[in-house]
């Protein structure tokens, strides 16, 4: 499994995996109009400028994507394809993306699905679950660990 930065050209790809996941394990927890915002935001072209995308290959194919926002300080989707879950890919997507981010918090608005992944990564809830235009969200941090003076 490979995991790397995404090349612009590749986003367009990372966002229809993030549709497909979103429909398979998103959508039943959501109101049509929350579906159908979720759709709007990803497929506007607009959208891809502000991001950072990170994807998860076995061998050519693309398995596994995370984009980020604000330099990398907030996480704005992770999304594994179903076969590969469970097997690290969204810890070595996080893993990757951390790398990239500025000093301090990371933060999330984690869906209903996802809430148990990102507390398995470290992140706690900062609020309960939100609504907001039909998506359902838990704002969570993640507070990086800065190195002590003796592991440098």
């Amino acid at each position: 499994m490979q995991v790397r930065a995404l090349e612009r050209g590749e986003l367009p790809i990372a966002l229809q995996l993030a549709w497909k996941v979103f429909n398979r394990f998103e959508a039943p927890e959501y109101s049509a109009e929350g579906t159908e915002n979720f759709r709007k935001t990803i497929m506007d072209p607009a959208y891809g400028f502000g991001i950072r995308g990170y994807g998860a290959f076995d061998g050519e194919t693309m398995v596994g994507m995370l984009a980020t926002r604000n330099a990398g300080a907030h996480i704005t989707l992770l999304f594994v394809e179903e076969a590969y879950h469970r097997k690290g890919i969204g810890r070595m997507l996080f893993d990757a993306a951390e790398k990239d981010a500025p000093e301090g918090a990371i933060t999330v608005n984690a869906s209903p699905y996802a809430v148990e992944a990102y507390r398995h990564l470290g992140f706690a809830a900062t609020k309960p679950e939100q609504l907001t235009d039909g998506i359902r969200y838990t704002p969570m941090v993640y507070i990086r660990r800065v190195p002590s003076q003796a592991n440098l």
